[in-house]
């Protein structure tokens, strides 16, 4: 938001009866030329006023004063309640005027209509640069993927800029909202106020890369919000990281996009995975067990994993990292054969999730595990030395731990067993057993309704419920790896398959 005052002998407002029409146009004319603050700025002036161009989704893009910002957002909105502001559509946006008293109407008018038109004028002189400018930014996104980091901070002079924060957005209306949200985030190579946005459209997505010094102002991400839920968009979020590592951020954020919803549009990468339970676990099995599970592979391999493990699939995999799902394909049967698993079962599947999200400081310091009871910590810290080395003995003696099993009595905490009630004790009894049934088959209704001897349809409305009851979103893959946890933990007796309640006919066929 800008704001700029007029002073000198221009400075005189309608009660002069020197300002002509002629005048007032004159006036208005030189202040478009020097820039659009200038303008408002002028505009506020000849009214005795405030002028402000809102915008519906950056909010005050110029304000005079600065602190008429707020009501004239709010009269944009809401021009019912503001009935002695005048307003007028200009260039995507809106122009308010709130004039003094003692100004009349015809001036009022004519200061309105030609402070609109000239806001069109330099509206539409920047929408013929701007087709050049988003090229340019896309040119600019491509090679940050590509690595060129030099060369892209030396073209928009940023040497100073270290990290990038970034967005990938998604829906059914990409270009529109591409506008929009340029014209909101009015990016420039020359950045300011410490940060520099680049955005463009790359493989049919929208690409925002904010390059910052380590944390950003929160303004792109506001920015990208709104238009995130006025056009439908998903997102996900990655960073701030290092711009050396955009590659990473890109596949990451891409991996959580995959977890956002209508509900949350824009999900961070740090939020998918299991965050909750990793938090619980007690630190010293955990962390010596997901080290030695993970020991044979390498950090790209465990990133490759990771993206699997969070998309789904290894096409969706395949789209977030850039390469081809051949090539995913044959990179993860090289991680199975390293990790000695079948990567698409689940309970290997919740498991590397959570070897993944284990604390990488050392094995005793609690802090980094989260809230964990005091009392649990405390009776656990023996155990936890104990089978700390007893996991490190197997890996030295060339027995290292499988994912298919998680250190003994990992789960059996009591904060652990609180966490999964929580998640799935509210099911009732059909519904958990054919939620555990389904999560086993890997998500496909067909085998799982086979094996539970009911219509595939009344499957399908039993996973509805369950997601209805359960406040998730069960096409999430790592939801998914949550939820059989959840339900191993918290097992019973009669959740077989052959224990669901019968009740004869053609959806509940007897077994």
């Amino acid at each position: 938001m800008s704001t700029t005052h007029m002073t000198g002998p221009d400075a005189a407002g309608p009660g002069d009866r020197r300002v002509t029409p002629e005048a007032v146009a004159g006036r208005l004319l030189r202040a478009a030329t020097r820039s659009g603050a200038q303008l408002v700025s002028e505009a506020a002036v000849l009214v005795q006023g405030a002028a402000v161009l809102a915008d519906p989704i950056a909010g005050a893009v110029y304000s005079t004063p600065a602190a008429a910002a707020a009501d004239g957002v709010h009269a944009a909105a809401h021009p019912q309640e503001h009935p002695h502001h005048v307003q007028r559509p200009a260039a995507g946006a809106v122009l308010v005027l709130h004039p003094a008293p003692t100004v009349p109407a015809e001036h009022v008018g004519l200061v309105v209509t030609t402070t609109a038109a000239l806001l069109e004028v330099r509206g539409q002189r920047a929408a013929e640069l701007r087709a050049e400018q988003m090229r340019l930014h896309t040119t600019l996104l491509r090679l940050l993927l590509a690595g060129h980091t030099t060369s892209v901070t030396n073209t928009v002079s940023a040497d100073g800029l270290t990290h990038v924060t970034l967005y990938r957005l998604t829906g059914p209306d990409v270009p529109t909202a591409h506008q929009v949200l340029w014209r909101a985030a009015r990016p420039s190579l020359a950045g300011h106020g410490g940060s520099c946005a680049l955005i463009g459209e790359v493989d049919g997505e929208l690409l925002v890369a904010e390059l910052h010094h380590g944390s950003d102002d929160g303004r792109i991400l506001r920015l990208v919000s709104r238009v995130s839920e006025r056009h439908g968009l998903l997102a996900g979020l990655a960073g701030p990281v290092p711009l050396a590592e955009m590659p990473t951020a890109h596949a990451d954020a891409a991996a959580a996009r995959h977890s956002a919803t209508p509900a949350h549009r824009i999900v961070p990468a740090d939020a998918v995975g299991t965050p909750q339970l990793a938090r619980l676990l007690p630190p010293g099995p955990y962390t010596a067990w997901a080290r030695s599970v993970l020991s044979p592979l390498t950090r790209e391999h465990r990133h490759l994993l990771l993206v699997r493990l969070r998309t789904g699939s290894a096409p969706r995999a395949a789209a977030a990292l850039g390469l081809s799902p051949g090539t995913v394909r044959t990179r993860l049967r090289g991680v199975a054969a390293l990790l000695g698993a079948d990567l698409d079962d689940i309970t290997v599947q919740a498991h590397l999730l959570l070897a993944l999200r284990a604390p990488t400081r050392g094995d005793g310091d609690d802090d980094c595990n989260g809230q964990a009871g005091g009392n649990d910590r405390a009776g656990n810290n023996d155990q936890a030395r104990n089978d700390d080395q007893a996991w490190s003995n197997g890996h030295e003696h060339g027995r290292p731990p499988r994912p298919q099993t998680l250190p003994g009595g990992i789960l059996d905490t009591d904060v652990a067993r609180t966490w999964a009630v929580g998640l799935v004790g509210g099911l009732e009894p059909h519904l958990r057993i054919a939620l555990a049934c389904w999560l086993r088959h890997h998500a496909r209704t067909a085998p799982a309704a086979s094996e539970l001897h009911v219509h595939r349809t009344t499957l399908t409305v039993w996973l509805t419920q369950c997601a209805e009851r359960l406040g998730q979103n069960l096409s999430d893959a790592t939801v998914r790896a949550e939820l059989h946890l959840a339900l191993e933990a918290t097992a019973k007796d009669g959740d077989d398959p052959r224990a669901l309640p019968r009740r004869g006919g053609r959806t509940y066929r007897r077994v």
